[in-house]
């Protein structure tokens, strides 16, 4: 794991905060010798707070931990399309956000965050069951009730609780690296990237059977990238027409099939410059994008950066 100056983690407990919300983050950032992360959880003041579920926190800081800082997470919380958190926490969230901290939702949390106007004219996400109240409540952003979470820098939203974990290891990556947010993943034994939507746990009149067969071929093609994976392939392994998979597989993910393979591939490249030390044209032909020259195109599109600078800031102090 790389060297890495000590980041600043505060959990935002709010009066009817949901449990395993708060516990997401506080694990995921869990203060310990591997992990460059102090973690501080507050509430509007401290003491005790009522958190749903029958359950109460009693939090030991208070607001002026969001001056701290780094990273600020606002758990969900019960009825939020009808009660707004107090003035002194919008306040401080947008404070916090002005002087460069990130701000992450999970699931209704959004709410909280959009409490404050920072997600005007912005994509976000909360859970299913309440993508169309924040859309009512808040007419300015741009609800998507088809993903986990939604990344838009300086503030991010992520679905129902177990998407914390998604949007948590999202971040991780972000600071890290794939290699440390696969560790985390594996310490928490989830999942170190879904690629899924929250629209698959949606309930319907109908069953609907591709979801898993779409699953079972995403599978299958991340044990394949360095193969050759055309459209007619995938539609093929999952047993439809090239036409039904992209409209479905769209649905399910956000992205196209091809979308999906080329950032499954990036993703993998990204973990051989971390643990290894071939060269780009070896890892570009290893993942099935072909030339190193391709790689680094497609590497800075989709990730704002080169492939060199990221195995420089992802490799030092290893």
């Amino acid at each position: 794991m790389p060297t890495s100056p000590l980041r600043h983690v505060a959990v935002l407990v709010l009066e009817g905060a949901k449990p395993v919300d708060v516990s997401i983050p506080a694990q995921v950032f869990t203060t310990r010798t591997s992990m460059p992360y102090e973690v501080r959880v507050c509430g509007a003041a401290p003491g005790l707070v009522a958190g749903g579920d029958g359950l109460s926190y009693h939090v030991a800081h208070g607001l002026d931990v969001l001056a701290w800082a780094d990273i600020v997470f606002i758990p969900g919380y019960r009825s939020p399309d009808r009660d707004d958190p107090p003035h002194a926490v919008v306040d401080a969230l947008i404070a916090a956000h002005d002087r460069g901290a990130q701000l992450a939702a999970i699931s209704t949390g959004a709410f909280a965050l959009a409490t404050t106007g920072l997600l005007d004219g912005k994509r976000a996400t909360t859970h299913w069951h309440y993508t169309r109240a924040l859309a009512a409540k808040h007419p300015l952003v741009q609800v998507d009730e088809n993903v986990l979470f939604v990344d838009e820098g300086g503030v991010l939203t992520s679905a129902g609780a177990a998407s914390g974990i998604d949007l948590c290891l999202h971040i991780l990556r972000g600071d890290l690296g794939v290699a440390a947010s696969h560790h985390a993943a594996r310490r928490l034994v989830a999942a170190p990237y879904r690629s899924g939507g929250q629209a698959q746990y949606v309930p319907r009149g109908v069953p609907e059977p591709l979801g898993e067969r779409f699953a079972a071929t995403r599978e299958w093609a991340l044990h394949r990238l360095g193969e050759p994976l055309t459209l007619e392939a995938l539609a093929r392994h999952a047993a439809v027409s090239p036409r039904t998979f992209s409209r479905r597989f769209a649905e399910d993910t956000g992205y196209t099939p091809m979308q999906w393979v080329m950032r499954a591939r990036i993703d993998l490249a990204r973990e051989h410059l971390e643990r290894s030390q071939r060269g780009v044209e070896q890892i570009a032909a290893d993942v099935g994008l072909g030339t190193g020259a391709n790689l680094r195109l497609h590497f800075q599109r989709i990730l704002g950066t080169t492939s060199s600078e990221y195995r420089r800031t992802f490799t030092q102090g290893q």
